[in-house]
């Protein structure tokens, strides 16, 4: 098992964290496979760069120079001439560039240069034209004067005199076009003039505010987006090496901007990869915190010997378990890490349950052991191999039938609609198979080896003593005047006999030790349990049932009003910088993510579909606050760079600088042209009066860099995009529902919102449904009780008396988590399935034991107390010792897992105090008959408890 283990820690190494979208969404949903196929035509979800400062400064100085050769260089598109000047052949950019992971690049510089492109290209084309029509018409009035009887050198003449006339018309159109946009010769990259009349508002009350249509490049007068599209289909290897490039390619002193102005990354693909780093470093923490806590409660909770052999199982079990998960070839994700305290801490369970039994197997077993202080006297027991079995047959199908149990209520979390509480469950359950394993193989050699080495009279270490006889080094003494569990306190009994001679600090390490060992078992909490649970809740069973049910059913009640938090945001570590940058670009854009809708068809580039995109998008962002005067503000949707933004004045803002379609040569249309662009974006549809030739002409003129973001080439699939606010997960779903609902598309075009906000927020909202809760809770008892009803071979009252407790439970961890208002999570809300898991294996154990005692014809409170003295004990032991591994989690850095852990811990700790006090009444009612009698045999046991509790241990005086 050693050799097993150290094999799958090595392979557990090679496991890889994972925040992928797949791990949130399922892949077989519609809206997830509707979703790839927008990515496969137009890219994964895009990293931003936000460049922070002046605007003005920004774009009007060399610093465009090079915001451009940074956009060229995330592209991969730098010429092997430039390579050397930036960053040579390993630098960032020529990484990029053999990664081909990069779809596409849209930033300022790109905007700008492509504009003084296009308007080049529009002057040259326009210009040849011209000399074409002057030549053309120069010819023809030649001839036309010669056919006149004109002479030759007249009909020359003539002929230069309309070729003048037509270029001088070419001029006059020149210098109207540039008296409208402020060109006074073909425009360049560092042309100021040219560069503050394409991007700024002249309107604007603040000079250097840039035009509203361009908020998807220019969100504000402080900052400017470049936005990177990755390839669809990529593994999240590529994708991390490629936001690496980008990290560094943004480092670069080539791309330092002059003016102060700097560079912040984020974006959903950057926030996941940050998490999963995240998540790399918390596995490495809790590792070291789950080992370092539970060993720390198991030496002062624990009595057996060797004391930290479950912990030993219990690594040996995650070994097995992660190196499993990782032979499959799966990766880590970030609810598989909140499986590494659970699974440590129900492996703990099984094998601190099966020790104890062992030790109290051997104990049994000696000569008159069962006598009053038979077993000190004689210190004789059984050999450890005939303990084992023993124990194993006794406990063995006990143990298994509880973790079955708990195991079938953990696999109700698979019908979570998120895929990684999915793997969280499916992981845990084969975690707890493989703990099983553990304790009953590695866990029975190591006692076995362990009792070889005992001295042959000694007894041994952690033995459970019989009630009233003190109790050696390590031995648990029965539970009496109210300690669950704690052994004889004299110091003869302690020591053994033998004291040890220590240096002054070690003998005081050693008696606080022992002193904090006292406390946590013996102290008034323990004793008001047990005074409750032996005595109280015995006696009136059905008064404590009773207020048990009306305190569980209001925390039912109000946990369907416990808050749900959805804000992915909230849930990953806010150290992160990838984050801080979202709220940067939220700050200065008003929108954090986007929302896209993948419009389909068999040609989509029609007037009609045009200008349905156009008018829906209208509707939607006035509906949502958006208008064009105001900008986004407080708007919950915001306009984003997509199809109709290229009808609305053109990809690049105006009529000049999108290029005048050839259909529409003259200053007539070009003025009406100038005319729409020159109004305030998505104030009215500007494309009522498209026709198919314009449509067609201004996809051709259109720079391909731009309108793949748009459309496809094929036409068949075009982009409709909304920049949507940081909001909870159930706010954004609203939104999502009413823009559905709002989808009235021409017939035959098809219309899906997709992208990962829309599958987050789907998600979310399933998750957050309290309705979703209660089935997940009625369920897991179900499967529960099934499993009992199977393994107990139909014997209703002993498979389901055990269940009463647990229900309870549920509804006070309910109550306490809404009381304190610990807010719950997408792994958190599917809590009560591991709650019903915990707590069933203790209600069993304890109630399988009490009927192992009833069956040998002891009376009931004596069987309690006997019950409560051995299994209990290992109960309460392996109960705080898992508690204390769950509540772990806390250190965790990222939030969804750290909330996840406060929630655990109260609920476990809840349902613990919950099964040991309610258990006893539940028992009590269930066992025919016994509620006659109660009356004659717990007045007899309420004397025998009194005088136990009587019978308090001597204080012993610190060395």
């Amino acid at each position: 098992m050693a050799a097993l283990g150290l094999g799958g820690a090595a392979l557990a190494l090679s496991l890889r964290p994972s925040a992928a979208t797949d791990t949130f969404v399922g892949r077989s949903s519609t809206g997830y496979r509707a979703t790839q196929r927008y990515y496969g035509s137009f890219g994964e979800e895009p990293v931003d760069v936000l460049v922070k400062g002046n605007l003005q400064d920004m774009l009007l100085s060399a610093d465009i120079d090079r915001l451009l050769g940074l956009e060229g260089c995330l592209a991969g598109k730098v010429p092997a001439a430039g390579l050397p000047r930036e960053g040579g052949a390993n630098g960032p950019c020529a990484q990029l560039d053999r990664l081909g992971t990069v779809k596409v690049v849209i930033g300022p510089g790109t905007f700008v240069n492509e504009a003084v492109e296009q308007i080049d290209g529009m002057l040259t084309t326009r210009g040849s034209q011209a000399e074409q029509e002057a030549a053309q018409n120069e010819r023809a009035v030649s001839r036309l004067a010669l056919g006149k009887g004109r002479g030759a050198a007249e009909a020359s003449r003539l002929g230069r005199e309309a070729g003048t006339i037509t270029r001088e018309r070419y001029a006059q159109q020149l210098e109207l076009l540039g008296a409208e946009y402020g060109i006074s010769a073909p425009p360049t990259l560092n042309d100021p003039s040219f560069v503050y009349t394409l991007v700024f508002d002249n309107t604007a009350k603040l000079p250097g505010t840039p035009k509203q249509r361009f908020a998807y490049l220019f969100p504000g007068r402080e900052a400017a987006l470049i936005s990177v599209r990755m390839k669809a289909g990529l593994s999240e290897a590529q994708r991390t090496r490629t936001i690496g490039a980008i990290r560094r390619a943004l480092a670069m002193p080539q791309w330092r901007l002059q003016h102060g102005e700097h560079y912040l990354l984020t974006g959903q693909p950057v926030i996941v990869a940050e998490l999963t780093s995240s998540i790399a470093h918390s596995i490495e923490l809790l590792l070291v915190a789950v080992l370092l806590a539970m060993a720390l409660a198991l030496g002062l909770v624990f009595r057996g010997r060797p004391r930290l052999l479950p912990l030993a199982v219990a690594v040996l079990a995650v070994a097995l378990t992660f190196g499993a998960l990782a032979a499959v070839g799966a990766s880590l994700t970030v609810a598989q890490v909140a499986v590494l305290p659970v699974l440590v801490g129900l492996a703990v369970d099984y094998a601190i349950q099966f020790q104890s039994r062992v030790q109290e197997a051997r104990a049994a077993g000696a000569p008159d052991a069962l006598a009053e202080t038979g077993m000190r006297a004689r210190g004789e027991c059984l050999p450890a191999s005939v303990a084992i079995r023993q124990a194993a047959a006794a406990a063995g199908p006990t143990i298994l039938a509880a973790a079955a149990a708990g195991s079938a209520a953990l696999l109700v979390m698979t019908l979570s609609p998120v895929p990684t509480v999915r793997g969280f469950a499916l992981l845990l359950v084969v975690g707890i198979g493989i703990a099983l394993l553990c304790a009953l193989t590695a866990g029975s050699a190591v006692l076995a080896l362990a009792g070889r080495a005992a001295p042959a009279g000694a007894s041994a270490a952690g033995i459970v003593a019989p009630a009233g006889a003190a109790a050696p080094a390590g031995v648990v003494a029965p539970a009496g005047a109210g300690q669950f569990g704690t052994a004889d306190g004299s110091p003869s009994a302690r020591a053994g006999g033998w004291r040890p001679r220590l240096r002054p600090v070690g003998a005081w390490l050693v008696s606080s030790w022992r002193g904090a060992q006292e406390l946590v078992r013996d102290n008034p909490l323990t004793r008001l349990l047990s005074r409750v649970a032996l005595g109280y809740a015995v006696r009136n069973p059905g008064r404590v049932i009773a207020v048990g049910l009306a305190f569980a059913v209001l925390g039912w009640a109000l946990d369907t009003q416990t808050h749900v938090e959805t804000n992915l945001e909230k849930l990953v570590p806010q150290n992160l910088a990838s984050l801080r940058a979202l709220d940067a670009l939220e700050a200065a854009s008003g929108v954090g993510g986007e929302i896209d809708l993948m419009v389909s068809g068999k040609n989509v580039a029609t007037p009609r579909t045009i200008e349905w995109m156009s008018s829906y998008q209208s509707a939607v962002l006035r509906r949502f606050g958006y208008t064009p005067t105001r900008g986004c503000g407080r708007a919950r949707l915001c306009p984003a760079f997509s199809l109709p933004t290229l009808f609305e004045g053109g990809a690049l803002g105006t009529g000049a600088a999108a290029g005048t379609p050839p259909s529409s040569p003259s200053p007539k249309s070009t003025s009406k042209s100038t005319s729409k662009s020159s109004t305030p974006a998505r104030s009215s549809p500007t494309t009522s009066k498209l026709t198919a030739a314009e449509v067609n002409g201004l996809l051709r003129t259109i720079p391909p860099y731009f309108s793949q973001n748009t459309i496809t080439a094929n036409r068949r699939v075009a982009t409709l995009a909304f920049g949507i606010r940081l909001m909870p997960l159930d706010e954004q779903q609203h939104v999502i529902e009413a823009m559905r609902a709002a989808l009235h598309p021409p017939r035959g075009v098809s219309v899906q919102l997709v992208g990962l906000p829309v599958l987050a927020a789907q998600s979310g909202a399933l998750v957050a449904s309290p309705w979703r809760r209660v089935l997940t809770l009625l369920a897991g008892l179900a499967a529960a009780a099934l499993v009992l009803l199977a393994a107990f071979r139909g014997d209703r009252r002993r498979a389901l008396a055990p269940l009463l407790p647990v229900l309870l439970a549920t509804g006070w961890s309910a109550l306490v988590v809404f009381a304190i208002r610990v807010p719950l999570n997408p792994m958190s809300v599917t809590l009560s399935a591991l709650v019903i898991a915990v707590s069933t294996e203790f209600s069993v154990l304890l109630s399988e034991r009490l009927r192992e005692e009833r069956s040998v014809g002891r009376p009931l409170p004596e069987a309690l107390r006997r019950t409560y003295a051995r299994t209990g004990a290992a109960v309460a032991a392996s109960g705080v010792t898992a508690i204390v591994g769950f509540g772990v989690l806390i250190l965790s850095d990222i939030a969804m897992l750290r909330d996840f852990g406060v929630v655990t811990l109260i609920d476990l700790t809840v349902s613990l105090v919950g099964v040991l006090v309610a258990l006893p009444a539940a028992l009590l009612l269930a066992e025919p008959g016994e509620a006659a009698r109660r009356g004659i045999t717990l007045r007899a046991g309420g004397a025998r408890l009194r005088a136990l509790r009587a019978r308090r241990r001597p204080r012993h005086e610190p060395a």
